[in-house]
């Protein structure tokens, strides 16, 4: 049996926080990142093309596309260690792996945040993340590493080396630490925010906590780049084999968030604190701050209300721990250049556009446009607090593309003209919304090719994999953590954490239709038939009626908390799975456990039925994929040292898809194999949650924590999609509320009306413009023709002066002709006589030339020689100075033999004096030696390590040398950037002198708010008063609240009576509903009578109708209707042949008509009989139940006798014990007491008791007698149920006998 082989078509989900997460690979097509790879998608077809990453991909980090849209890098983390990818992009065809780096070819164990192509694609440069950057420089075609730098926290400097085959560079600059002041203030402003966030309800983005480093080259300097981060702004330049910086930064170090060259020497970067500062050469000469921007308001419009009011809640929230309001922190999160200026976001949700300018200030704010606010969220301010990641621009800089960090893709057509520009636009989604959280759920629809997802960002979407576009999609207030869908694929079942939800799928949206009191539903499901779903409460599993909502049954057994719920196809059985390893079957007939496997150990997560209900596939914690069935684990799959997380069955049998932790999918043949033997693919970036088989087998539908969804294609080893029995025809109905199409037909109407009222409004003022038109025609006639005349005349009187003009330039023409050709003339005289003048000049030169080369060379040849004569001298003086010092040489070599023996003297001495003193002291040392030893082993290897330690320090000795002769270099550059700066403080001056007045300004201001706030005080007494007033109001209150509480108490009794009543009217209906399941049961039976009977029908025309083809032939007809004789009526009468007549068919077609009234006539007879037969059974059913009623009166009785006969037994008893003790002798009055006359009673007591059995045994076989009669008719058969006689009569004779065991 063939493998099954999966191939990604579409894929739903944007990884948030990439560097460079969004780029265009052409002017139509988007790349971003999503799973463990990367999405191609088409902007107006909506095609999508998906290629995952490297093995065991954590997934993508960084992103880049080369200047010329051919290559594009990846930076991922695979196997726990980095990796780096360039591929080749090609229109059409799949991206082609061109060079790989991965763990001992790269630099740094962490994988790079920031990627950028150099502007010849040759180039590539990457940067890591905090706290310690590091940049590193590849030449990636030939796989070399050119240089790297190392950067460290503010005050920390950074470090530049690079590899050993290119050279070494070593150099250090220092970075200012921050100042006290504004580290405060940044950290006042973030807590602010964060106060802001939890009061709405949203998390904190990791990123504003922690920023990411930027890496980019000058957009036409393949030497230059540009890396901003936490504390440093650097510009580096690669030359002989290194990166050296080329700025200096000044001032207090800022957090740049951000960065974008704007040209060959501008760098425009972003703060944390909302500035953007622009750098020329490195040197900043242009700054501003960014306010915080508010959304813009719109009249009529309830979402923006509800916005602002929850944002201004928010607000007070967050201003309650500082006493006064204050707006949030604006950050530059992303900024992007194009050739007008630049785009940058400063506040959440929205992006500016600045453009240049020839004034004071060279850029200048001239658009903002806003993320679309979501009208199908119950809480607003989540659609708009989404923080803006990565902007880009399409080649022609026609479509600006965003990516914010929950997951969302946007994009803006810009412009085409500034007359086109608002002040104030708004995005468009690129594709769809997408989840910003982990999925929970996910469904697939039988009827219709819709699948149906719920998240943790508490939104419910439905998806249609077919198109692969989204339908439909809400968002409520509590998170959603399961899903299903109704085989219609028109209503669908959400789980909350604080209800189950009853949704019906509208044509624009989700209508609640019922709320469930299921808290934190994590399975649910629909039955096949829809008519049941199955809802997990803790560890009971609900079943309600998807008609009357009513709760069927509860399936208690379970001890932990249920997982997973699946039906078999035929809604008979139903399984499910908890946390604490047990996988159960259950028969929803009976509400009992038909099979169980409990392994304690697993925490199961997933199930999955096979279409036959016979197995059960199932994964948990334990790493295996398990094959369950008949209550035992039949077969088990190990998972290679990850976990299963979900797994999925196909209907054919014949494949099973697991999914892992890592996010990968593994297909696998079934019967499962015992080695490892399956495709495994990457696919998500978290682990995977939820996964299902479409119901013909074409499609795998996956989910992960990562938010994605992905729809994979389903082939066979070879390639060939997988063959389908018959092809699925999908429903295309729709459901819409009476209200929406109401209000559409009234807003219709009221349309029509403006426009035909429009219509007349424009035909009247046409009219009147035309009117207009008319006569200023005329005038404008009558003006024109005027000038026209004028004009003639003047055209005659010009025409005239130019036919004059031309006879004087043909006279000056010719005059200047002549004086040009004497003026050539004498020119060629003068210019040979100069050429005769500077030959003679140069012959003169040439001359002196040759002289002056004679005398040099007889000056080189007086130099050599007295060049030799000071040789021979020197080397006379120093063999001089040798032979004396040979002399003193041979004297001090007399002198040390001399010391020597000597030395030697006193040697002997001192040897024999501490020959002693040794013997003395070698006892001691012997026993310090064996402890020395054993510590000098320790110190040896410390030795070793400081040895070590003293060679890197030698090694760093080198380098600070080298160091400071470069710091004694930079010492004179830093000089010169005293005295630039010496002018930049007389600029600083005169700005401290402007922001005094402004200060100024602002007192005034404070004053004016002063005053206000003592009228809002005298407006607070005036509120105190009004206080009081309401508090006596109060007190009246409260005493109609006593009353009502009494009123409340009365009605709780009444409601306990009425629960009561319930109880007793759910004992009924369970009663009815098992009478309802035996009248279907009988109603199947007669059904399939009924279709055996029109089966041999049809077999009987059939039959008939070929032997009326051989009507013209006797013998075949005569043959068969004696085969129809022998085979449909069974009997062996003798039919008597006649001859063939000319009138055959005129016979035949008569007896047809005469049998067809006779069918008729008999239809109506037995129509008739049944409604007989119906009313006879009714009066027998009637009578019967009142024999019963009969019974059990008479059964009463008995019971009553029975309790008679005990107690006159006890009492006769007791009358024989006392006579025994007055009189042991009998006597002759015993026969007449009235205890033998109880005796007597007692057996004619039991005499009418049989009786009676007799009389109700001859009832029932009357009773049977009538049904024998009734069970020929099959239509009134299955209408009321049989009543089982034996069981009842069984059930009698135990009374019987245990009411006459006490009697014995």
């Amino acid at each position: 049996m063939a493998a099954a082989v999966a191939e990604p078509v579409a894929v739903f989900g944007c990884r948030p926080r990439v560097g460079g997460g969004v780029c265009f690979v052409d002017e139509r097509e988007v790349l971003h990142a999503a799973g463990t790879g990367c999405a191609r998608l088409h902007t107006e077809h909506g095609q999508q093309a998906f290629f995952p990453g490297r093995e065991k991909s954590r997934g993508v980090q960084a992103l880049a596309v080369s200047p010329d849209r051919r290559f594009l890098a990846v930076s991922e983390t695979a196997a726990e260690e980095p990796a780096l990818t360039v591929y080749e992009l090609a229109a059409g065809q799949p991206p082609r792996r061109r060079r790989a780096l991965a763990g001992a070819e790269l630099p740094a164990r962490e994988a790079a945040v920031s990627l950028a192509f150099s502007p010849d694609c040759r180039g590539l440069a990457a940067a890591t993340g905090p706290p310690e950057v590091l940049l590193a420089y590849w030449l990636w075609d030939k796989r070399r590493l050119l240089a790297t730098v190392r950067l460290q926290a503010p005050g920390g400097g950074c470090q530049v080396t690079a590899p050993r085959r290119g050279g070494a560079l070593r150099g250090r600059d220092s970075a200012q630490q921050p100042a006290a002041e504004g580290g405060s203030r940044r950290a006042a402003r973030q807590l602010n925010v964060a106060l802001k966030h939890r009061a709405a309800g949203e998390p904190q983005c990791p990123e504003r906590a922690r920023p990411k480093g930027q890496v980019s080259f000058s957009p036409q300097d393949n030497a230059r780049i540009c890396i901003t981060g936490n504390g440093f702004f650097k510009l580096f330049k690669y030359s002989e084999g290194t990166l050296r910086q080329m700025n200096l930064q000044k001032g207090k170090p800022q957090n740049y968030l951000c960065h974008a060259w704007l040209s060959e020497e501008e760098v425009v970067c972003g703060t944390d604190t909302g500035k953007l500062m622009l750098f020329e050469n490195g040197e900043l000469c242009w700054q501003t701050s960014v306010e915080y921007r508010k959304p813009p308001k719109k009249e009529g419009s309830t979402t923006t209300k509800e916005y602002e009011r929850y944002s201004e809640v928010s607000c007070e929230l967050a201003s309650e721990d500082n006493g006064s309001e204050q707006d949030p922190v604006p950050q530059i999160s992303a900024v992007a250049a194009y050739s007008k200026g630049f785009a940058c976001s400063c506040s959440p949700g929205v992006v500016l556009l600045f453009e240049k300018t020839e004034e004071k200030e060279v850029y200048k704010e001239s658009q903002e446009i806003w993320v679309p606010q979501d009208l199908f969220t119950t809480v607003p301010k989540q659609s708009r607090g989404q923080d803006i990641t990565c902007i880009c621009f399409s080649p022609s800089e026609e479509t600006m593309v965003v990516n914010t960090n929950k997951n969302q893709l946007y994009m803006f057509t810009m412009p085409s003209t500034d007359l086109l520009k608002e002040q104030s636009s708004h995005f468009a989604y690129l594709h769809f919304p997408l989840h910003s959280a982990s999925i929970t759920g996910l469904d697939i629809c039988i009827r219709r090719p819709i699948v149906a997802t719920c998240s943790l960002d508490r939104s419910v979407r439905i998806w249609n994999y077919k198109t692969n576009t989204l339908e439909l999609y809400k968002e409520f207030q509590e998170e959603a953590h399961a899903v299903s869908l109704h085989p219609t694929g028109l209503f669908c079942l959400a789980g909350f954490s604080d209800k189950l939800r009853f949704l019906s799928l509208l044509y624009e949206d989700m209508h609640v239709f019922k709320e469930f009191a299921v808290r934190r539903c994590e399975a649910c499901s629909f039955s096949n038939g829809g008519h049941l779903f199955a809802a997990a409460n803790g560890n009971v599993i609900q079943i309600y009626s998807s008609i009357t909502f009513e709760n069927t049954n509860n399936l208690k057994g379970h001890s932990g908390k249920i997982r997973a719920v699946k039906w078999s196809a035929d809604d008979a059985k139903f399984v499910s799975c908890d946390t604490h390893g047990a996988v159960y079957e259950w028969n929803l007939l009976t509400g009992k456990r038909e099979t169980e496997c409990v392994l304690r150990s697993c925490i199961y997560s997933s199930i999955s039925l096979s279409s036959d209900a016979k197995i059960i596939f199932a994964v948990g914690s334990d790493q295996t994929l398990k094959e369950i069935s008949e209550s035992s684990i039949q077969h088990e799959v190990p998972a290679f040292d990850v976990d299963y997380t979900a797994v999925a069955v196909s209907h054919s049998k014949n494949m099973v898809f697991v999914g892992t932790s890592l996010g990968t999918i593994r297909a696998m043949k079934y019967p499962l194999p015992l080695r490892r033997d399956f495709n495994e693919y990457q696919a998500h970036a978290g682990a995977v949650t939820k996964m299902s088989v479409t119901n013909d087998d074409q499609f795998l539908l996956t989910a992960s924590e990562d938010g994605s969804i992905l729809i994979w294609k389903v082939y066979d080893k070879e390639g060939g999609v997988l063959k389908r029995e018959k092809e699925v025809e999908y429903a295309e109905e729709v459901l819409i509320m009476r209200s929406d199409i109401e209000e559409k037909s009234q807003a219709m109407l009221d349309l029509q009306i403006r426009v035909k009222e429009l219509q007349t409004e424009n035909d009247y003022q046409l009219r009147l413009k035309d009117m207009n038109y008319n006569e200023k025609i005329k005038e404008l006639k009558d003006i024109f023709t005027k000038e026209i005349g004028s004009l003639k005349t003047k055209h005659q009187i010009l025409q005239a002066e130019k036919e004059k003009q031309e006879l004087q330039h043909q006279s000056q023409l010719s005059e200047l002709m002549n004086k040009q050709a004497k003026e050539m003339q004498d020119l060629e005289s003068e210019s040979n006589q100069k050429l005769l003048m500077e030959n003679e000049k140069y012959q003169e030169l040439q001359v002196k030339s040759q002289r002056m080369q004679e005398e040099y060379e007889k000056q080189l040849h007086n130099l050599e020689e007295s060049k030799s004569r000071t040789v021979e001298e020197l080397t006379v003086y120093y063999e001089e100075k040798l032979n004396e010092k040979t002399i003193l040489l041979e004297e001090a070599e007399e002198d040390i033999r001399q010391q020597l023996q000597a030395h030697e003297e006193i040697r002997k001495q001192i040897e024999e004096d501490e020959d002693q003193e040794i013997l003395d002291i070698k006892i001691k040392y012997e026993k310090r030696l064996v402890e020395e030893k054993e510590s000098n082993l320790q110190l040896k290897g410390e030795i070793g390590v400081m040895n070590k330690r003293l060679s890197s320090l030698q090694k760093e000795l080198k380098e600070r040398n080298n160091d400071i002769e470069e710091m004694k270099l930079e010492q004179q550059k830093l000089q010169d950037v005293i005295k630039s700066l010496e002018k930049d403080i007389v600029a600083l001056k005169t700005e401290i002198d402007e922001r005094a007045n402004t200060i100024q300004d602002k007192e005034k201001h404070i004053n004016d708010l002063k005053k206000k706030n003592q009228e809002l005080e005298k407006f607070k007494f005036v509120l105190d008063h009004r206080i009081e007033q309401f508090k006596n109001q109060i007190e009246s209150r409260e005493n109609d609240i006593k009353t009502m509480n009494e009123q409340i108490h009365e009605m709780e009794g009444e409601l306990e009576r009425f629960q009561k009543e319930s109880t007793h009217l759910k004992l009924n209906i369970t009663q009815l509903q098992q009478k309802l399941k035996a009248t279907d049961h009988s109603m199947h039976r007669e059904r399939q009578k009924k279709q055996n009977m029109e089966a041999l029908i049809k077999r009987f025309k059939m039959d008939l109708h070929n032997c009326v083809g051989l009507i013209q032939d006797y013998k075949k007809l005569k043959y068969g209707i004696r085969e129809l004789y022998t085979k449909y009526v069974q009997q062996l009468d003798m039919v008597e042949t006649e001859e063939v007549d000319v009138d055959l068919q005129k016979e035949y077609t008569r007896q047809r008509e005469y049998l067809e009234r006779n069918l008729a006539a008999l239809k109506k007879k037995v129509v008739k009989d049944q409604e007989v037969h119906q009313a006879a059974y009714v009066r027998i059913m009637q009578e019967n139940v009142s024999l019963i009623k009969e019974i059990n009166d008479l059964r009463q009785e008995l019971k009553a006798a029975y309790t008679q006969v005990h107690d006159l037994q006890s009492t006769l008893r007791l009358t024989k014990k006392k006579q025994a003790i007055q009189d042991p002798a009998p006597s002759s009055e015993l026969l007449s007491s009235p205890a033998v006359l109880r005796l007597n009673a007692q057996k004619e007591n039991e005499k009418i008791i049989e009786m009676q059995q007799l009389e109700i045994q001859y009832l029932r076989d009357q009773i049977k007698e009538k049904g024998q009669s009734l069970a020929g008719q099959p239509l009134l058969d299955g209408m009321f149920p049989k009543l089982n006689l034996e069981r009842s009569h069984k059930t009698q004779q135990q009374r019987f006998s245990g009411c006459s065991d006490p009697c014995q």
